[in-house]
């Protein structure tokens, strides 16, 4: 099965309370978020049916949703009804690199750490550097390195915020890196890490 087809099947047979990445709040994205910027446009990678999307358009942000899965983007779409013409929705691989335009804020949580081919890492590393111009910021959270080793069935790299750095390379500024002990709707905890960068 490859990763489009994998993602669509997880999709297409699992409800939101039953995946482990679900959550209710996700005040970490969103305090991040705000401190990088006030206002301004705002891509959510892999945002699925992440309920970040309902809170940044509370807070007037432009938000663009991108999912490798069609039927994530569906049902996302769906659960924001008439609000959902305000979104820009997505349906991309980021290892492709699409044309996405440019976004002050890139927000991905728990995509990277699916990355584990270098040649898949360095095609994200190519379209962020294309869809984030000098100034912008990216907010990428990965398990951190006493994280999990797979997660939904595939295997995933772990990263510390220097080690997500190193891996991005010189145009990205590390500003600062914050822990999260998300809990799985199951209530199983898994160690996060959320890395702030600025594009040099």
């Amino acid at each position: 099965m490859n990763v489009r087809a994998h993602w669509e099947s997880v999709y297409r047979s699992e409800q939101d309370s039953e995946v482990s990445w679900t959550q209710p709040n996700p005040a970490l994205s969103i305090m991040l978020i705000r401190e990088s910027c006030e206002h301004g446009r705002i891509i959510d990678v892999g945002g699925g049916t992440s309920q970040l999307t309902r809170h940044l358009l509370d807070a007037g942000y432009s938000v663009a949703v991108l999912d490798i899965s069609g039927a994530a983007i569906e049902r996302a779409r769906s659960q924001l009804g008439a609000r959902a013409k305000a979104v820009q929705w997505i349906v991309a691989d980021v290892t492709t690199q699409p044309e996405l335009g440019t976004f002050d804020v890139w927000h991905d949580r728990a995509v990277f750490h699916f990355l584990t081919g270098s040649a898949d890492r360095s095609a994200y590393r190519t379209l962020l550097g294309k869809t984030l111009p000098t100034g912008g910021h990216a907010i990428i959270a990965t398990f951190a390195p006493k994280g999990p080793e797979r997660c939904s069935g595939l295997e995933v790299r772990r990263y510390s915020g220097q080690e997500l750095a190193t891996e991005l390379g010189g145009e990205f500024l590390l500003l600062k890196s914050v822990p999260e002990e998300h809990l799985t709707p199951s209530g199983q905890a898994q160690s996060f890490q959320y890395s702030v960068f600025r594009r040099l």
